[in-house]
């Protein structure tokens, strides 16, 4: 088995180049100087943002207009062939593309007199944008991308993200100058930046262990939300929400609201005669999900974690390779979390060149160092490290892994949706006048409820529909603005009923929320930070558009049958396993956190979570935390679920508190 990249200090896991932080093995970023104000040092203030993507010996691109003041840069990625930015034929426009296109064949059929067989994705983009304009161009187009197009006629800047959120884009203000940038970093080398903590946003992270677009953790900066568009003049300046029509951070091209009532009013007259035909047809769409994702040079590797979506992924990558397919899992050095011997007996099954490596408890205070200098804003899904690890595993070996994202929340993968759809269903039969008598009861303390009993019992009747009831079961904190100080929780499409999914079953209006708010704000935001890290591109075949558009076809009883989370995928997974590796308990890829924080990540956590820090700095009640970290280290409660949002948001503070206000 091949020892993994070690430091040159030799003192465990780093990020890969150890004397440089903040990189980036690809990305785009630029600024547009407000009106009036001279450009002189407008290639100076490029650089400052772009040192960020300089990676080994290699500068990005860049593209000037000194007149109206626009400046773009872009790194293409290891062994990447891509010239962007590029300007159009008509000289129109100019585009900044960072991702791969999916629908780059369709493309090239299209604009086959004008661009060869060899064009790359970002030519094909602009002649299709110079052709049927921006709206149109995106409206057709898969892919996992994040953009920027300046309109030289018009002097408008337009930001745009893939329908998933497969990669991240910022954009803000600093003096009136527009900058944007696939990370928060691009945006702090622009000279004289610094804004305040968000501390709305804030709140978000706390409960969710993520912040969702348009938010993000630095005031008057947001983020493109997926499959969005936003139009950005030097007008606007700094009333950012007036780029957040929707409130999700720009206006759509794709909606996934809509795009699952289309699918689940064709239930009806879903041509399936029987459960194989469906499963028959999963297998094709799949197939050629993961055929799209391919590489057209080199082969793929692909994430196993022995779990149902990983595995099938990694069956239907191996059974269209000639060759073994590489894969790669990272198990823990505790029983109750690790699964990497079920990983082991698939890819033997399976016929892969596998490699293992468990993480130790030594190995993770390292790792866990490096994460402010990864994810650019404050992230607190666990998960991110031993994902962090898996991508360092690749590195060096590959360019594009395979990853198994999106079959919980398109196949109803988590336990619990159905919990709250049973809990809201016990609700419905508590009669109404007893539901309000409970609920006038006084009030406990809502973290506590978490922990069972009458609290638990209490918050469990104060919700009032399948989606509150949703809420609680992802809630991190349940009242994050309660220890945060001075703050309003923003609403979220937990809490704003006009964005509610109004079709279909309750399974359908949970896996939503799902995949509108922790898909592409959560999964995707860590799987796409730890891999970019790495130079690595991860691609998502249960994310294809037909597969999705498949998923949300089905009824439920092909999704969720028999007491088995997606069955239909554990039923195509049957061809290619045995029973045995196909139905078993779900453990999940969550570290041991509680014995990191109550082991060798102890000093660290100790020093964030200091009191008097804590009072110092102001963001947090430092009373409420304190007491809550006591009693975790006194064994009586376990907090380590609260407290690891905002140990994430502490450290990332401590690294980036040049770029505050």
């Amino acid at each position: 088995m091949p020892s993994p990249p070690r430091s040159r200090c030799g003192r465990g896991w780093r990020f890969r180049d150890p004397d440089r932080r903040n990189l980036c093995m690809s990305g785009i970023c630029g600024v547009v100087v407000r009106p009036g104000k001279c450009s002189a040092g407008l290639p100076q203030r490029l650089d400052a943002m772009s040192a960020t993507l300089r990676h080994g010996g290699r500068a990005p691109s860049t593209w000037y207009d000194e007149r109206h003041g626009v400046a773009l840069a872009r790194l293409h990625s290891v062994g990447g062939t891509q010239r962007s930015p590029q300007r159009s034929a008509c000289g129109r426009y100019v585009l900044c593309l960072d991702g791969t296109l999916h629908t780059r064949t369709t493309l090239q059929r299209e604009f086959a007199t004008s661009a060869g067989a060899a064009e790359e994705d970002a030519t094909l983009l602009l002649l299709s944008i110079a052709a049927r304009g921006l709206q149109r161009t995106l409206n057709e187009c898969d892919g996992d991308f994040a953009l920027a197009v300046w309109d030289r006629q018009e002097h408008v800047l337009w930001l745009a993200r893939d329908r998933v959120g497969a990669r991240p884009l910022y954009y803000g203000w600093c003096r009136g100058d527009l900058l944007f940038g696939m990370g928060l970093a691009s945006l702090h080398g622009y000279p004289g930046f610094q804004a305040p903590i968000n501390r709305d946003a804030l709140t978000l992270l706390l409960r969710f262990g993520y912040i969702p677009a348009p938010h993000s953790i630095q005031q008057g900066i947001f983020k493109v939300a997926a499959g969005c568009v936003v139009r950005l003049t030097l007008a606007v300046r700094e009333a950012g929400a007036l780029a957040h029509k929707d409130h999700a951070g720009g206006r759509r091209y794709w909606d996934a609201r809509e795009e699952m009532r289309t699918a689940i009013e064709a239930r009806a007259h879903l041509p399936l005669s029987t459960r194989d035909d469906a499963v028959e047809r999963l297998e094709l769409v799949l197939h050629q999900a993961v055929s799209r994702r391919s590489p057209q040079e080199g082969t793929a590797a692909a994430f196993l974690s022995g779990g149902t979506d990983s595995s099938l992924v990694t069956a239907v990558l191996q059974s269209q390779s000639m060759l073994p397919v590489d894969t790669f899992t990272v198990g823990f050095d505790d029983p109750r979390h690790d699964e990497a011997d079920w990983a082991d007996q698939v890819a033997a099954r399976l016929g892969t060149r596998h490699t293992r490596h468990i993480l130790r408890r030594s190995e993770a205070e390292t790792l866990v160092a490096a994460l402010p200098d990864i994810w650019c804003e404050p992230f607190a899904d666990a998960s991110q490290v031993p994902t962090l690890l898996a991508s360092m595993l690749v590195a060096g070996r590959h360019r594009v892994v395979m990853t198994g994202d999106g079959g919980d929340e398109l196949f109803h993968g988590h336990t619990a949706y159905q919990r709250a759809i049973r809990n809201a269903a016990w609700n419905e039969r508590v009669p109404a006048p007893l539901r309000c008598l409970l609920r006038r009861w006084p009030a406990a303390d809502p973290e506590r409820a978490r922990l069972g009993g009458w609290p638990a019992l209490r918050s469990e009747l104060s919700a009032d529909s399948v989606e509150a009831h949703y809420l609680l079961r992802v809630s991190r904190w349940r009242d994050p603005a309660r220890v945060v100080l001075q703050t309003t929780e923003p609403a979220t499409v937990f809490t704003d009923r006009a964005r509610w999914l109004d079709a279909g079953e309750p399974a359908d209006r949970v896996q939503y929320l799902d995949f509108l708010m922790d898909l592409g704000n959560g999964i995707l935001t860590k799987i796409d930070r730890a891999g970019a890290a790495q130079g690595l591109e991860t691609r998502s075949p249960l994310l294809d558009p037909a597969v999705a558009r498949f998923a949300w076809s089905l009824p439920g009883g092909l999704t969720f049958a028999d007491g088995e989370h997606k069955w239909i995928l554990k039923q195509l997974l049957s061809r290619h396993l045995p029973e045995r590796l196909v139905y078993r308990p779900k453990m999940g890829f969550g570290p041991p956190v509680a014995a990191w924080l109550a082991g060798p990540l102890f000093p660290w956590a100790n020093a964030l979570l200091d009191e008097q820090r804590l009072c110092r700095e102001g963001h947090f009640d430092a009373a409420l935390v304190g007491r809550i970290w006591t009693e975790f280290c006194e064994g009586r409660r376990k907090w380590h679920t609260h407290l690891w949002p905002i140990l994430m948001f502490q450290a990332w503070l401590e690294r980036h508190r040049c770029a505050i206000a």
